[in-house]
Parts: structure tokens; C-alpha cells; sequence
């Protein structure tokens, strides 16, 4: 029996189908759409197994299953190598497009290459398309189109773009061309994982007005829970940007995302190394005692502890107390931006690589347009001033005022010192 002619949409990090650029392409195609998500162990094979975030997709794939179904189709879900999961794929479909959305990160760009080269050998045609951003790759440059590397001449350049912009919305419902099919999506532990104790928490846009006056203060819980959500694309940006283009404050943090990302592609190497190249002489501690100190919440500087409990237990953090636990750790305890770095991608339910990796290379002084090495953030002045009743604290910490809780583990005047003192003699020797 002749094999029916489809198109093939990728889902990776964009799990939603309203306002889905690539999907929206696919659906106007000549073809009907198979849609389809690799569960790729190249990542899974890196992780726990209750991850939350992959509880997160998890639970995602069963709504988009949901949604697919009211227009006859499925998802068609597979684990394993991309490369492999994609030769399976071409054998078993008579593929003639394949529709994929960008991704910028140097695995994902590696990957991408090579399933490129197994659809295009196979002879069906590829296309890729922006979703995840803005403005991405090559679309804000200096006058000599090299990338900037300071954001706020980077904001200035974007939002003038910006002005000159449509905001488009790519409607998925009014064309829904999916292939008729009835898969069944695998379960999560027939995947090889279990459901996780930690939930994404649903984001918020309501109250971005309050959010330039209320940001900085934990206790009240001001924050969008955007991330996690745009991470993973259950929300469009271009959604996002039209309701917070009003708000400065908040509009300006979505545009630091799309400053990291263009930095992660044009510098690869950020991944593991400084920007800053001379940074590279300054003498860490490492000291594995101290980080297992951090990591528990157990410094003896309740800003920090409660920063890293909260993280511990929910995957979030609010994000003054990541730069004060950040600057803590490169500063204070003098431990290198990436073991810190490592831990979050672990805990972080709003991993990004660009951000995480630029907001520790910020913290420690390492990075493109980073907080200078001899601002050394007091744990102590920050709590008086952004949780003055403990009110965040006291939920984080309830042994505060026991025996329990302990003795600052160093002097911040002495950790303040120490910190310019080795920077600067790295920054000497450099």
C-alpha cells in the first residue's frame, strides 16, 4: 500500500500549538502535518529521574495530545538519539518537508546540523524558522555588524527595531492540516521516569504594573513564573511582548534574554569558559566543603540559605536572592562561576543555558557587561533592605532563631577583601 505524503513538525522547545511560527508554517503547507517530539537521550540520560522539567514536558505533550485529538491526529513520540529517532521516521512516513523552530544553544545546533543532513540526503525539504525570540541571530549588530557585547547599547539598537516591528500572531486553529492517526504517547515511566513532587507553577501577566515597585522583595512573590513557560514555549514570546510592551521594567528583562541568547551563539565558547579572557588567571578556592555549605543553605547568611532551600525544594528561586547567593558563592567563598552554574541547571526549573550562564558570568565578574570584581554584595545589608521582617526568611528557614541554625560560616569584611585581593592579582598576572 502506497504510503501517505506528509510534512513533519518538530516540537522541541516550543510546546504549544497556538502562535507556533514553524507549526504554523507546516499546517499551510501542501501536506498534511505530522507532529512529532523525541524524548533525546543525549539530555535524558543526564538527568534524575523524577527531573521535574521533564514531568513539566511530560504533562505538556498530554495537552497538546488533547488538542491534536479534537482534530483526529496524535503526537508521535518517540526516545532515543535524534539522528536515529529521525532515520526511523524517514522509513516509516513518506516525508516531504520537515518544519522545525531555532534553537541557539551549541548542542542543539550541532544537532540540528545533523538531522539536516539525514532529511536532505533522504530528499525531503527543510525549513527552520524564529519563534523562540524577537530578534535573534544576526538581526541586532553594531554598525560593523559584529555582535554587541554591552547590553544597553544592545537595548537601545532593539528597541529601535522594535518600533519599526509588526508583531505578528501565527494562528495554528484556522488551518489545523494535521495527519489523521492515532498514536499513543508513551507513559512517563515507559520513558524511564517518574513523576516529580515539584510543579511548574502557571505564569502570571496580570500584575506587571506593581512589578517595577515590587520585583526586588521575596516575601511578596512578584514575579511573572514566566520562565519556565518560555523556556519550554507553552507561551509565545511575541504573546508575552505584546501585553508587556507597556511595562519597562519587565520589557527590558526580556530583552537581557534575547541579549544572553545572541551571546551564546555568537560566543560558543561562554559555555565553559570566561568571556572575559582575563579572568582567567584569578585563583579560585574550590573548596568542596564550603559548596556543599551553599548548596544546603547551610552559610550561616540567611539571604543565601533561604535562596538555596527555596531552590532545593521548588526549583525556583526569586531573583534577587540568585544574585545574592551567585555573588555569595564566586565571591565570598571564592568558588568558580561554574560550579554554580552546574548546580542550577540542575535545580532550575527555568534552566536556560544563555541566561543561566550569563547571570553567573555577571555575578562573578566574568562576563560581558558584568557586575565590576570589586562589587561584593553583603547578604546582611541585602536582607535589612529587601526582607526586613523575615518574612521570606522565617518561610525558609524556620530554625532561625534556634541553636539549629548556624554561625555566619565567614566575615563578610574579611571575604569583601579576600575577594578584590585575588581578583586583582589575577587580573595582575593575567
Amino acid at each position: 500500500m502506497k504510503k501517505l505524503k506528509v510534512s513533519v513538525f518538530w516540537f522541541r522547545r516550543d510546546l504549544r500549538i497556538e502562535d507556533n511560527r514553524g507549526l504554523f508554517e507546516a499546517l499551510n503547507g501542501p501536506y498534511p502535518v505530522l507532529p512529532v517530539f523525541i524524548f533525546d537521550t543525549n539530555i535524558l540520560d543526564e538527568l534524575e529521574a523524577n527531573d521535574a522539567r521533564v514531568s513539566f514536558i511530560y504533562e505538556r505533550l498530554l495537552i497538546l495530545n488533547k488538542i491534536l485529538e479534537n482534530h483526529s491526529s496524535s503526537l508521535y513520540c518517540e526516545k532515543g538519539k535524534p539522528e536515529d529517532v529521525w532515520k526511523m521516521i524517514l522509513k516509516k512516513f513518506d516525508v516531504q518537508n520537515v518544519y522545525f523552530n531555532e534553537d541557539y544553544e551549541p548542542y542543539a545546533q550541532k544537532r540540528d546540523r545533523a538531522v539536516e543532513e539525514i532529511v536532505t540526503d533522504y530528499g525531503a525539504k527543510l525549513s527552520i524558522f524564529k519563534d523562540q525570540l524577537i530578534f535573534a541571530k544576526g538581526e541586532i549588530l553594531k554598525a560593523d555588524q559584529s555582535p554587541y557585547t554591552v547590553y544597553t547599547p544592545y537595548k537601545n539598537k532593539w528597541l529601535d527595531k522594535f518600533k519599526n516591528t509588526e508583531i505578528e500572531h501565527f494562528d495554528s486553529e484556522t488551518n489545523a492540516n494535521f495527519l489523521k492517526c492515532d498514536f499513543v504517547l508513551p507513559t512517563l515511566s515507559e520513558i524511564g521516569f517518574i513523576q516529580s513532587k515539584i510543579r511548574v507553577v502557571d505564569y502570571d501577566l496580570d500584575y506587571l504594573d506593581e512589578y517595577e515597585a515590587l520585583r526586588n522583595f521575596p516575601a511578596l512573590n512578584k514575579t511573572s513564573h514566566l520562565s519556565p513557560h518560555l523556556r519550554f514555549g507553552t507561551i509565545s514570546i511575541r504573546a508575552v511582548v505584546r501585553k508587556a510592551q507597556a511595562y519597562q521594567a519587565f520589557f527590558n528583562e526580556l530583552i537581557w534574554r534575547e541579549f544572553f541568547m545572541q551571546i551564546l551563539y555568537h560566543f560558543p565558547k561562554i559555555v565553559y569558559s570566561n568571556f572575559k579572557a582575563k579572568y582567567d588567571s584569578i585563583q579560585w578556592r574550590n573548596n568542596e566543603d564550603d559548596f556543599e555549605r551553599w548548596k544546603k543553605g547551610e552559610t550561616g547568611y540567611p539571604m543565601v540559605d533561604a535562596g538555596m532551600r527555596e531552590l532545593n525544594a521548588t526549583g525556583y528561586m526569586h531573583n534577587r536572592v540568585r544574585m545574592v547567593a551567585a555573588g555569595f558563592l564566586c565571591k565570598h567563598l571564592l568558588i568558580d562561576w561554574r560550579w554554580g552554574e552546574a548546580y542550577f541547571a540542575e535545580k532550575l526549573l527555568d534552566y536556560e543555558l544563555a541566561s543561566n550562564n550569563g547571570n553567573w558570568q555577571w555575578s562573578a565578574g566574568t562576563g560581558c557587561d558584568a557586575a565590576p570584581y570589586f562589587r561584593v554584595f553583603n547578604p546582611a545589608e541585602q536582607l535589612k533592605k529587601f526582607d526586613p521582617d523575615l518574612i521570606y526568611i522565617k518561610k525558609w528557614i524556620p530554625d532561625l532563631d534556634s541553636m539549629t541554625y548556624p554561625m555566619p560560616m565567614l566575615d563578610h569584611k574579611m571575604a569583601r577583601e579576600r575577594a578584590i585581593r585575588v581578583y586583582k592579582e589575577g587580573l595582575n598576572s593575567f
